[in-house]
């Protein structure tokens, strides 16, 4: 394999991980952002969600399933503290969800119903764009 292969590789190796955390902050942000009204009482949507992330546009990686948890209508992620999430669930289950990571920010919003949801999203690292759907589906 010549020199110029190999970097060809480690330049598209360094691209992917750049994707997959975009991918992974905008699933924290549709996980995590909720309006001040709805952050202080028990929300219909609290629980455990399981959410795909669909890429349609861009070159991230096609789909990604990550649990994510719901508590007083604010969205978290219980993975890698280093992901920088606001957003949430309002009372009548709009999503609306921005997350950071390094470079990379996502944004995301959509609707759930009581056991399920979907949405749309876009991110962005400091060398790609993707954006795509969601679907999520409850777990408790």
């Amino acid at each position: 394999m010549s020199a110029f292969s190999l970097m060809k590789n480690r330049e598209l190796s360094m691209l992917a991980t750049s994707l997959q955390r975009t991918v992974l902050s905008t699933l924290v942000l549709l996980a995590a952002s909720a309006p001040g009204w709805a952050r202080s009482a028990q929300s219909s949507f609290d629980g455990r969600w399981s959410v795909v992330i669909i890429t349609d546009a861009g070159t991230c990686d096609r789909s990604y399933r990550y649990g994510l948890v719901v508590s007083h209508g604010r969205i978290s992620y219980e993975g890698d503290s280093s992901i920088a999430i606001s957003g949430g669930v309002d009372p009548r289950g709009r999503v609306s969800v921005s997350l950071r990571y390094g470079q990379s920010a996502a944004q995301g919003n959509g609707r759930l119903s009581r056991s399920n949801g979907a949405g749309r999203w876009q991110g962005a690292s400091s060398n790609s764009r993707c954006s795509g759907r969601w679907v999520a589906e409850r777990r408790d």
